[in-house]
């Protein structure tokens, strides 16, 4: 690992200050995630910025939801009485991730800006669209059983890794920041981009802008809602496809859906055409059957992953009839 300096800050402000304009300077928080990557030779960095003491810790009552602070561990947001009440999918996607120990020290901010998984980027001796713009990117026509199935491009198949954003995907969060132009609100929706042709561009954040904390609305929708997660191995393993979905079901009837799938995309992937589908109608088993089909609708498998496409749809049909209560 080369030399790097470190700094301290005391407030969202100065952190933003300090990395803003510094393209080799970078927040640090829990560290799971930044140190792998410099030890590996895939960021190159001057500056870590230590941001532990910028922003909560906690998770705090707002109106109509939950605010978590971006330094809050995973483990105290997973095991929050509340969070388990009223949106149980953010518990159990939180769970679902990495380790005991690792969720121990993960921030709430760093698990949203995690990097990809794929082997390629994080091989430095190998070409990467990701990180190095216009190299290429070998799992096109490589070993692509873990990549994207929905929402890739001809620059960059990377899947999005984190279980976290997919759970708030489906939830509507909220992410706020503090950067060079003050703050601001993201919709989830809108922090991350899909690769195109800059796959080098992966969220809407500018340079420096720092996450402070999320906003959850509880609403029928998120008392309602579950995560499962498909993966190689029980535990310390990433997804092969996951669905997070939130269900608002009156006298058997969906009043409102959401549904998003991680591990088949670029993105945290809302499933846009299997909600319409399914709202305004009885659930039933062979509505849950057409909303999985249309969840996957589009997708285009490459040589080793074309196993996600059936996958994720059964998967989806499975999360609907638990909590439906058709199984």
């Amino acid at each position: 690992m080369r030399p790097f300096r470190y700094a301290r800050a005391t407030s969202p402000s100065e952190a933003v200050a300090l990395t803003a304009g510094d393209p080799a300077a970078a927040f640090i928080a829990g560290g799971t995630e930044l140190l792998n990557l410099m030890r590996d030779g895939v960021s190159a960095l001057d500056l870590l910025v230590d941001v532990n003491g910028v922003a909560a810790r906690d998770v705090s009552a707002i109106p109509g939801g939950l605010r978590i602070g971006a330094m809050a561990r995973m483990t105290d947001v997973a095991r929050d009485a509340t969070v388990r009440q009223r949106m149980p999918l953010l518990a159990e996607a939180l769970l679902a991730g990495a380790s005991g120990q690792v969720r121990n020290m993960a921030s709430i901010g760093g698990n949203l800006l995690q990097r990809t998984r794929c082997w390629y980027f994080r091989d430095a001796a190998m070409p990467c669209n990701t990180r190095d713009p216009g190299s290429g990117c070998p799992a096109i026509d490589g070993e692509n059983r873990w990549h994207a199935i929905l929402g890739g491009s001809q620059a960059c198949i990377k899947v999005h890794p984190s279980d976290l954003a997919v759970a708030l995907t489906a939830l509507d969060a909220t992410v706020r920041t503090h950067g060079p132009n003050g703050e601001r609100q993201i919709p989830i929706g809108e922090l991350y981009r899909l690769p195109g042709d800059t796959p080098h561009l992966e969220t809407t954040l500018a340079r420096g802008e720092l996450i402070v904390a999320v906003d959850v609305p509880t609403t029928a929708l998120a008392a309602r809602s579950g995560y499962r997660k498909v993966r190689d191995r029980a535990s310390f393993e990433f997804a092969l496809t996951s669905v997070a979905v939130a269900l608002d079901l009156r006298d058997r009837v969906v009043a409102d859906v959401r549904i998003a799938l991680g591990g088949v995309a670029p993105v945290p992937w809302r499933a846009r055409a299997a909600e319409d589908l399914l709202r305004g109608q009885p659930l039933t088993q062979p509505a849950i059957e057409r909303a999985g089909e249309a969840a996957v609708r589009g997708a285009e498998p490459r040589q080793h992953n074309a196993f996600k496409v059936e996958l994720a749809r059964r998967t989806v049909i499975s999360v609907l009839a638990r909590l439906g209560d058709l199984t």
